[in-house]
């Protein structure tokens, strides 16, 4: 089915939506497709904490929309990372976007702690990159180096409820390989299935959301919160999907406060 909007929540999505892109000072490979690339913007303290940013877009479209919020975290005080991914309907989807946000996150920070935050579908990947310790020691994908800290804006968590909801014309059926293969692909894809059995991911998680999203619904939060008890809620009153992400709304200033908290989180 296709979700109805209001014209409040239309506007607002072509409001953030059409901000002019802000191109990085720095562009850098973390692999060998032309996809496994990112931009980096500087924060003026070279000891500034670090940002890596997973763009949303239902896992189809690129990370130019997110560039005006990077930039913005930066003016605000964290070195900033976005990275590019293989997508659906290219050479992405299962598992070609797996293995590059994998790729990314292992390979960027060198070292270095780091929270991960992403917005809608990119909040489902910054959770499932989370969750990898939860995975099948022999998965490709297993690791128990994970990040500092999660922040999810608006994410989707639950790829199952994505596919009941047919949210963007299908998309989760579609990263998944279409419906042949969604069932067996959703024990490693999908936060809310890996931490069915599990009940934590050990990484402090902050899943925040605008009570007046249109976009994902709001069963996505709590179920997932229903799964991850030790995850912390933030709701963030009379605020769409689209306004976390748009630089100097009252919802980006509320996140940088939850940026520098979860920055000051010890690694274990």
């Amino acid at each position: 089915m296709s979700r109805q909007i209001s014209e409040a929540a239309a506007e607002e999505e072509r409001r953030v939506l059409g901000l002019k892109p802000v191109l990085a000072p720095v562009h850098r490979s973390y692999g060998e497709h032309p996809s496994q690339v990112y931009d980096l913007w500087p924060a003026e303290d070279p000891d500034a904490p670090l940002v890596i940013l997973l763009h949303g877009g239902y896992w189809r479209y690129n990370r130019m929309h997110l560039t005006p919020f990077a930039a913005y975290l930066a003016a605000n005080g964290f070195t900033t990372v976005l990275p590019e991914f293989r997508r659906s309907g290219g050479d992405g989807g299962y598992p070609g976007t797996f293995d590059d946000v994998a790729l990314a996150v292992d390979t960027i920070p060198a070292g270095r702690t780091y929270v991960l935050a992403g917005h809608c579908s990119g909040g489902h990947l910054a959770l499932w990159a989370a969750a990898r310790g939860l995975l099948p020691a022999e998965s490709p994908w297993y690791t128990t180096d994970l990040p500092t800290a999660v922040l999810a804006l608006a994410p989707v968590t639950d790829l199952a409820g994505a596919i009941r909801e047919d949210l963007s014309n299908s998309a989760a059926l579609e990263l998944l390989g279409g419906a042949d293969h969604a069932e067996s692909r959703l024990p490693v894809t999908d936060p809310l299935t890996l931490l069915r059995e599990k009940g934590s991911t050990g990484v402090p998680t902050v899943v925040l959301h605008g009570a007046a999203d249109e976009e994902v619904p709001l069963e996505q939060f709590g179920d997932y919160m229903a799964v991850h008890p030790e995850a912390e809620l933030v709701v963030l009153p009379e605020t769409g999907h689209y306004t976390l992400i748009e630089p100097g709304s009252p919802a980006s200033r509320a996140e940088i406060d939850v940026f520098a908290r979860l920055s000051r989180h010890e690694k274990g």
